[in-house]
């Protein structure tokens, strides 16, 4: 089986609302992201992330994003959240990322100069490698960087994130073949409000690259 017969995965992320993660998963999405970055304006109590898990369908795999978070705070998340997967997004050590026991996704924000490979493999433990924008602020700004940029052939699965939106989906996904795509602002109506016709555009766009 070739790459391109592959079934890209799609993760719609910075979920707010019960509402947008049921339109996500009826939509097709493989997984929804919770995050707990307290500077996020797609911030979620952990109670407001277990009502929303909770309105999900089963299959649809939920996914707790962190930037730099002790692990006092993970492990009250785990706790209550009880997420299927792990998301770090800030500077955290392998050894960091594993100590949950949980599989962890490791982000690496791309810009120029930065050794991608350098920083990335030493989380051969991650589930998969997360190709991300640089930007100041982490996450969810709607900014793409220059795919030329990523590297091929990793060793991990790719997920691809920084600036997708139903515009542009389909040339991500020809050009680089990730494993998974990972969706924030560019399904929104406004921050951490989900839009559900966009979310079904995208997701479309995405089935269509994978013909």
């Amino acid at each position: 089986m070739g790459p391109a017969a592959v079934r890209t995965r799609v993760k719609i992320c910075g979920i707010t609302r019960a509402q947008d993660a049921r339109a996500a998963a009826e939509a097709g999405a493989d997984a929804i992201g919770l995050v707990f970055y307290p500077p996020s304006p797609r911030f979620l109590s952990t109670e407001r992330a277990a009502e929303i898990r909770d309105a999900l369908p089963p299959f649809v795999q939920t996914v707790a994003l962190f930037v730099n978070a002790d692990a006092a705070q993970i492990a009250q998340v785990l706790g209550r959240v009880k997420p299927g997967m792990l998301q770090f997004h800030g500077e955290e050590s392998p050894d960091f990322c594993a100590q949950f026991g949980l599989p962890y996704i490791k982000a690496c924000r791309v810009r120029q100069g930065v050794d991608l490979l350098k920083y990335l493999r030493p989380f051969a433990g991650a589930s998969a490698w997360l190709l991300d924008s640089f930007v100041e602020a982490y996450g969810g700004v709607g900014e793409r960087f220059d795919w030329s940029l990523a590297p091929r052939g990793l060793e991990r699965p790719l997920v691809l994130s920084g600036g997708l939106d139903r515009g542009n989906v389909a040339e991500a996904v020809r050009t680089l073949r990730p494993w998974a795509v990972d969706v924030s602002s560019g399904v929104e109506s406004a921050k951490g409000i989900k839009d559900a016709a966009k979310i079904a555009d995208f997701i479309s766009e995405v089935r269509h690259a994978d013909v």
